[in-house]
């Protein structure tokens, strides 16, 4: 026989709900509001009318940026940064990782090499230093500028590492039996049981190039070279207009610049939006997993 539960654990659980109802209100409501923004008018907008949702519903600040070509050649510069840094940070993350997941009658200098790569977390060579090798091994207003200075994120390649050692070995003695090699078992064993870290690398990798904007302002002297987020820091940050015609100007005037922004602030998010549903049920596992052991 099930027992009902007490009056104070119902308590705990109505309070519980409702603090995390809130919780979720205040996380979404900055998102809401930016898109009720976007698809409102000018007037409603200026007048600060809009909260939850859209006041004279109308789309033109989507089309007109949409049909901005500086908007979309920087929203491809981005989709480009992420399809590239993500495959360079992810293939070099497990092949760093794997090899420094074994033990150190396994691996000669294995702590040495784990030490080479964790002093990086701690110690940085600083700004100037890091864009004077970007200019001269020549990659300035290159794509390679964007992904290969962060081409291995130690933290994640520690988590990968970490979530490698705590695998049991006996697998890996059955692969190497079987006459499987490095390649083979880490192809076929690794990597199919490591889903829940891997993911959850993945979506750190991919915000992390798509958010990024700053190294985008400092290695790319040619403004059409811009990454979206760094387009969008010298539009709606520094509100740099001087790239616009006579004609955006007017049309600006007429939409409000608040919508524009707004409708470009939310294209600029709905990437990583989509996307995350799918790899937030491995983010909490492949985080604890990942950091059970040194």
């Amino acid at each position: 026989m099930v027992e009902s539960p007490s009056i104070g654990r119902r308590l705990f659980l109505i309070s519980n709900y409702a603090f995390l109802a809130l919780l979720a209100f205040l996380c979404l409501f900055p998102i809401i509001h930016v898109l009720a923004v976007s698809f409102s008018s000018s007037g409603a907008a200026a007048a600060g009318r809009v909260g939850l949702w859209p006041i004279e519903f109308t789309t033109k600040a989507y089309a007109f940026v949409l049909n901005k070509a500086e908007f979309t050649r920087s929203f491809g510069v981005s989709l480009q940064r992420l399809l590239l840094g993500t495959a360079i940070n992810m293939v070099m993350c497990v092949l760093i990782a794997y090899p420094l997941s074994k033990e150190p009658r396994e691996f000669k200098y294995r702590t040495v090499y784990v030490w080479y790569f964790f002093v990086t977390i701690l110690f940085g060579g600083g700004l100037i230093p890091t864009y004077m090798t970007v200019k001269n091994t020549g990659l300035m207003d290159t794509i390679w500028a964007l992904v290969l200075p962060g081409a291995v994120p130690v933290f994640n390649m520690i988590l990968l590492l970490n979530f490698f050692r705590g695998l049991p070995k006996e697998l890996e003695e059955a692969a190497f039996i079987d006459g499987a090699g490095h390649l083979r078992t880490l192809w076929s064993l690794f990597i199919p049981l490591s889903k829940p870290v891997l993911a959850t690398v993945l979506l750190f990798t991919m915000v992390s190039h798509w958010n990024a904007w700053f190294d985008g302002l400092i290695y790319m002297n040619d403004p059409t070279h811009y990454p979206l987020q760094s387009y969008l820091q010298t539009v709606i940050i520094q509100q740099d207009m001087s790239a616009m015609s006579d004609s955006e100007v007017e049309l600006m005037k007429q939409l409000s610049n608040q919508t524009v922004k707004s409708a470009q602030i939310f294209l600029g998010a709905l990437p990583i939006i989509a996307v995350y549903p799918f790899l937030q049920k491995f983010f909490v596992k492949g985080i604890v997993l990942g950091s059970v052991k040194g």
